[in-house]
């Protein structure tokens, strides 16, 4: 198959996605339900972009601290966008970096599902490609992340699962970076 071909089921491909990791930060992610998993796979997204060389863009919600030092270690070379604004794009900065980007399709990942994750996923579905990685994004409580997720749905968001996600962007076993990714994935 050649790289070029129509992408009728709006499948991921690396050369045109960029992880967007979202408020993943010192005062929020505690009280997160599920936070230790939702971790885990946010870290499992980081570094298969990284192995990849897909684009991260992370975001900081002002007043909620640091992002998590967890995450922090992992993307040291990535400075993260400041916003007071819930959308993503209502942040200049952000909205920039995207365009700078010219990436049709942006993978959602980080908190809350209910607030920043959907605000940005229903304004970005005018124009892009919209994967929401349902066990890499949380909110305070399990009803609001769920309810986030049917409605992003609805509005026409792509909802997946890291493992879901990183099959998806490899497409073939039997390669040096399969053998790399597996790691991640066991």
């Amino acid at each position: 198959m050649k790289n070029n071909r129509i992408n009728r089921y709006k499948m991921a491909q690396k050369q045109d996605s960029v992880l967007i990791v979202i408020d993943v930060q010192d005062r929020l992610m505690p009280v997160i339900q599920g936070r230790e998993a939702i971790l885990e796979n946010i870290i499992r997204l980081i570094k298969f972009s990284q192995i990849v060389d897909m684009p991260i863009v992370m975001t900081e919600q002002e007043k909620l601290g640091p992002t998590l030092s967890e995450i922090a270690t992992q993307t040291e070379n990535i400075v993260p966008i400041e916003k007071i604004s819930f959308n993503c794009f209502l942040s200049a900065e952000f909205e920039e970096r995207i365009k700078q980007l010219k990436r049709k399709t942006l993978i959602l990942v980080g908190a809350e599902a209910h607030i920043c994750v959907a605000q940005t996923a229903l304004h970005a579905l005018s124009s892009f490609t919209v994967h929401v990685v349902k066990d890499a994004v949380g909110s305070r409580t399990a009803e609001n992340r769920n309810i986030a997720i049917e409605r992003m749905q609805q509005a026409g968001a792509i909802i997946t699962s890291t493992e879901m996600f990183i099959y998806e962007v490899l497409e073939r076993a039997g390669t040096d970076r399969f053998k790399e990714v597996l790691q991640l994935v066991k």
